[in-house]
């Protein structure tokens, strides 16, 4: 593909990424925002959130048309069923039914009150639900907070109702679980999160079978030693992909694209909410891979190719958890978080 084409792109002074600014991701949410955020039942529907990842790096041009790639994917919005109010939605949340008067609730709740107040009132609500729909809830929130972060519109804050009121509808708590000894790094946690018993079948099956995790930084209460460790924990889960990915490369991805969806909503939150955010993020982390684990890692290969390089593997390969992967690789930067996106790109299967 031509990505020679720079327009209605340019350069953030923060970051020095290149953000889209031409309207092409508005319009991809203004087409996505009559689609459910599931399909065959229970399938995520990733379009929103790579959108966003395509335009925040500078890739507007190819949003539409790998929109059209996915258009198979996506499926009506559902059904409303009763308003979710401020009296009955602890009632409501957990509820897949309800996902349309969860979206309705917080699109009020937007059009009353700035984002970001929303955002601190529900967050702690929906945090212990983290793993909702396998994780797939808090990353389009964070993929919609981003969004918003760079510029706030109409279509932008639509966007976040939408992942909320998925979130809501998605949420699901981890019981039952005991905790084991913990280690001093997050790499070497992972490391010791032991694998589910064999034989489970689908996300909520495996879930259910879930009897132990390591613990590891439950005792950080300090918002910037949190942020220090969720930013660790997304590095350590961003390099294991490179050698336990193949234990499922589509679901694997989620051990670091869940937590770095919190990390990057933490500046949007108060920050006496960064250190629970941060114990949620990691239950999310372990809990994937315990769930995916392989039977025995494979050796890691260096990346040779700039980040630009890699991203251009990702986008020609297609596939929606390549993309966000490797959005969250580049992210963390390094050449084996580079590594780990390339074989993000070996080892799954293309879009098309």
């Amino acid at each position: 593909m031509d990505t020679s084409d720079t327009s209605g792109t340019s350069e953030t002074s923060e970051t020095n990424k290149p953000t889209d600014t031409s309207g092409r991701l508005e319009e991809a949410l203004d087409r996505l925002h009559a689609c459910g955020p599931e399909r065959d039942g229970w399938l995520s529907n990733h379009a929103p959130m790579v959108v966003e990842a395509l335009a925040a790096h500078g890739q507007g041009e190819r949003v539409h048309h790998w929109l059209d790639l996915y258009r198979d994917k996506l499926e009506d919005f559902p059904d409303r069923v009763a308003p979710v109010t401020d009296d009955n939605w602890a009632s409501a949340l957990g509820d897949p039914r309800r996902i349309a008067d969860w979206t309705d609730h917080f699109s009020r709740a937007l059009a009353e009150r700035p984002w970001r107040d929303v955002l601190a009132e529900w967050w702690p609500r929906l945090l212990p639900g983290l793993v909702g729909g396998a994780t797939h809830t808090v990353i389009r929130a964070g993929h919609a907070v981003r969004a918003l972060e760079a510029d706030e519109n109409a279509p932008r804050l639509t966007e976040l109702a939408h992942a909320l009121g998925y979130w809501a509808a998605r949420h699901q708590p981890v019981t039952g679980v005991a905790a084991l000894p913990g280690a001093r790094t997050a790499t070497e946690s992972l490391d010791a999160v032991p694998a589910i018993e064999p034989g489970h079948l689908g996300f909520r099956d495996r879930l259910a079978a879930l009897r132990r995790l390591p613990a590891w930084a439950e005792e950080v209460t300090d918002p910037d030693t949190a942020r220090d460790r969720l930013t660790e924990l997304v590095r350590a889960a961003t390099h294991r992909y490179a050698t336990h990915g193949h234990g499922e490369p589509t679901m694997l991805v989620h051990a670091a694209t869940a937590p770095n969806a919190v990390l990057r909503t933490l500046d949007s939150l108060p920050r006496e909410l960064w250190a629970p955010s941060l114990h949620a993020a990691w239950t999310a982390s372990a809990a994937v891979t315990a769930l995916y684990a392989p039977v025995k890692p494979v050796a890691g290969t260096p990346a040779r190719l700039a980040p630009e390089e890699v991203l251009e593997r990702a986008l020609a390969h297609g596939d929606e958890h390549v993309i966000k992967f490797t959005d969250t690789a580049l992210d963390v930067g390094d050449e084996l978080a580079l590594a780990a996106a390339l074989r993000a790109v070996e080892i799954s299967e293309p879009l098309v």
